[in-house]
């Protein structure tokens, strides 16, 4: 009986741990991620462009993905759409006004797992100073292991926003329509690396 008593007080202690253990940070591979985005010129083509430099970290949860989260960190002036003169008028006050507000940062506060790996992720989206709840929709893949023995997986994530409710306002409108549309779409390509334990 006394035995018996120990070894369940002794399960009742690990499984904390165990529990714990399931959680693991990775740590986004910024020289392999986008944060990619596309917004309609004169109502009548995408005009697509990205983010180069971005940083962040998920807690994944792999026995309850819904108890991941993840928090992203973009250098705003690293806008790039492959035309220097609109990417200086991007980085300016008509836009993202990057002196002013360097980076754009995003920190989830929901996660909800749905079928054969789906998630869509709730968090609040702070850039050109105001913060609002963006949803992403996506999913993660499953882990592998690369050639230097790092587990690594991919992220793909889509949404969009409304610029205008960011205070990103700017825009002309011709007999045609907008030079800007305001919806923007995001596409988010992302790989993340599993930290491993400190020794």
């Amino acid at each position: 009986m006394i035995r018996t008593t120990r070894i369940a007080a002794l399960a009742l202690a690990i499984a904390p741990a165990l529990a714990f253990g399931q959680t693991a940070t990775w740590n986004i591979d910024s020289s392999h991620s986008r944060a990619g985005f596309s917004v309609k010129h004169l109502v009548i083509s995408d005009v697509k462009g990205e983010f180069d430099k971005l940083s962040g970290k998920a807690q994944v949860d792999e026995t309850d993905l819904s108890k991941s989260s993840v928090e992203v960190t973009i250098e705003a002036a690293s806008i790039s759409t492959r035309d220097e003169k609109r990417d200086a008028h991007l980085k300016s006050a008509d836009f993202f006004d990057v002196a002013k507000f360097p980076t754009i940062t995003f920190k989830s506060t929901k996660v909800e797992a749905g079928k054969d790996g789906a998630l869509t992720v709730t968090g609040d989206l702070t850039m050109h100073g105001v913060t609002k709840p963006v949803t992403l929709e996506g999913a993660l893949t499953k882990a592998i292991t690369d050639p230097w023995g790092n587990s690594r997986r991919g992220a793909s994530f889509s949404g969009k926003l409304d610029r205008k409710a960011w205070g990103i306002s700017w825009g002309k409108v011709t007999d045609v329509g907008a030079v800007v549309g305001d919806e923007v779409k995001l596409d988010i390509q992302a790989e993340i690396v599993k930290e491993q334990p400190k020794k």
